[in-house]
């Protein structure tokens, strides 16, 4: 393998992150994350122009050997979810919980819904960068985690595969139709290329994904608006810092 310019890294003086932390694609629950961070006590720390919070251990629960968890976000876009995640990486990262809205592209797929993808059908220009054995995937020992704990607080979710790409504005109506009847269930705009990144450096990651919008209806309906899903958005940010701290 060629040898790379630069390589991502802890430096001096920055601290070592917990292992377990959720990562926030969009900045809306970026944002929402910040307010419930408050009462916490949550350190906050420089990472680029996103945010990064490292919260200590549950007081009701044992202290693990790293103690806490961390948050951060947002990294819209695949080349600044992977600048993100190998900064984390570099800083201690092991154990990866992404939070992001995806397209639906079925329709037993309704806005508000919890998806938990499988695997990427990749058609970004990041992953190409990164040479891993086989298609992008999740880790299944943690989407089957995270998915019983989203169960034990209300939260139904459903697996399936999902389509990355760069181009949002550039998906058609046969490439949705082509994609729907090969049974991929979404589609967005970083997963494949988290997923690749966190097979190349070896670490553990699983995402929700929350269907915001319908792709499979003509014409195409948003749902991200609504005053409903961004309540409930915030519930699930909750429940995933609470999964991520080992609560």
């Amino acid at each position: 393998m060629d040898e790379m310019v630069m390589e991502p890294r802890r430096e001096k003086g920055e601290k070592e992150l917990p292992p377990a932390g959720l990562l926030l694609v969009n900045p809306a629950e970026a944002a929402k994350a910040e307010r419930l961070l408050e009462k916490p006590g949550a350190e906050r720390r420089f990472l680029f122009n996103s945010r990064l919070f490292c919260l200590p251990p549950a007081p009701t629960l044992p202290v693990p050997p790293a103690g806490g968890c961390f948050v951060a976000g947002p990294c819209v876009g695949a080349p600044m979810a992977v600048l993100t995640l190998e900064k984390l990486i570099a800083l201690g990262a092991r154990r990866i919980v992404v939070y992001g809205w995806c397209g639906s592209l079925q329709p037993d797929l309704a806005v508000g819904d919890l998806l938990l993808p499988t695997w990427a059908r990749s058609e970004e220009g990041t992953s190409a960068h990164y040479p891993i054995a086989g298609r992008p995937e999740s880790s299944a020992r943690l989407r089957r985690a995270v998915a019983a704990h989203l169960a034990g607080r209300g939260f139904a979710s459903t697996d399936g595969p999902l389509w990355t790409t760069d181009a949002p504005y550039r998906e058609s109506r046969a490439q949705v139709v082509q994609y729907a009847a090969a049974r991929i269930s979404g589609v967005d705009m970083e997963f494949a290329a988290l997923c690749t990144v966190a097979a190349f450096r070896g670490v553990e990651l699983a995402a929700v994904l929350k269907i915001s919008d319908l792709l499979w209806q003509s014409p195409w309906r948003p749902g991200y608006k609504d005053k409903s899903f961004q309540k409930e958005s915030e519930k699930v940010v909750r429940a995933l810092i609470g999964f991520c701290r080992g609560e």
